[in-house]
């Protein structure tokens, strides 16, 4: 399960299921992510969050998120949007230094709200279309776009860059368990069958994004 749960209420303007020629694949995929997570990821998650203080949970999240804002800082630069990449470039700053390398949340009460950009989104403000709906192994939603969005972004994350094998590992485990952590409560929302939800919530999602929320709704 990944982090598509916190979409925005827009209705898809074309039936998801026109974006999904590859349903049978991408159900074959879904089912072996889900049953991974619920195996692996989900337990851990619920035992991490049983175990850890709320604040120490939260300053994990801001420590990571604070390495998502060179992503979106990188993406607002390619597609143009200073004022957004200089908002973000401060949050960096300043989460890095007062935050103490990001573990504290410093600039959004300052005024300095994230955003949300990454190379799927730039391949989208430039004109390329999405295509078909496509569930990675391990990754799970995405789009073809998205799919080959995720190699750039990767090279602007610190781990390419982690000569300690060991070190790299254990910090890409606690992100993707705090990350699944996360979810938790959003998994409340889901109803009915499990892929078309999160399909049409990932669809919703990227749309939205990409149009940066100037998307009309059809109903």
């Amino acid at each position: 399960m990944v982090a598509v749960l916190g979409w925005s209420a827009v209705s898809l303007p074309v039936a998801a299921a026109e974006q999904d020629p590859w349903e049978g694949f991408n159900r074959a995929v879904f089912r072996f992510n889900d049953t991974l997570d619920t195996y692996t990821l989900e337990p851990l998650a619920k035992g991490y969050q049983r175990v850890t203080p709320d604040p120490v949970e939260d300053s994990i999240g801001n420590f990571f998120g604070n390495l998502g804002d060179v992503v979106v800082l990188g993406n607002d630069l390619l597609q143009g949007k200073m004022r957004d990449a200089g908002i973000d470039a401060s949050r960096i700053l300043f989460n890095t230094t007062f935050g103490v390398l990001g573990l504290f949340d410093v600039a959004t009460p300052m005024g300095l709200t994230r955003n949300d950009e990454d190379f799927g989104q730039t391949l989208g403000a430039w004109g390329l279309g999405s295509g078909p709906y496509l569930v990675l192994p391990l990754f799970g939603p995405s789009t073809v776009r998205d799919a080959f969005g995720r190699v750039p972004d990767a090279y602007l994350q610190p781990y390419p860059y982690m000569g300690d094998v060991a070190a790299r590992n254990t910090m890409r485990g606690i992100e993707t368990v705090d990350t699944r952590a996360e979810l938790l409560s959003a998994e409340r929302m889901i109803t009915g069958d499990r892929y078309v939800f999160v399909r049409n919530a990932y669809l919703q999602n990227r749309e939205f994004r990409v149009q940066d929320g100037q998307v009309e709704d059809d109903f």
